[in-house]
């Protein structure tokens, strides 16, 4: 199992959680998610099936940037 954790910009609200939490958890592999909206961050647990690249473009579709 692989964690990736980032520092988000843009978790502006829970509409945002949201997608953000959607949109991650549609990519195949992706086991958990983690939105935490008052430190600006996302954690993602993963196995092998999904990678960090789909990861990143999951967060940034929704409009968020990583910092």
């Amino acid at each position: 199992m692989n964690t990736v954790h980032y520092e988000v910009e843009g978790l502006i609200n829970n509409k945002v959680k949201t997608q953000v939490k959607n949109v991650l958890d549609d990519i195949d592999g992706v086991n958990k998610v983690n939105v935490d909206l008052q430190r600006g961050t996302v954690e993602v647990k993963y196995n092998d099936k999904a990678n960090e690249k789909q990861i990143r473009q999951g967060i940034e579709h929704v409009g968020c940037r990583i910092i």
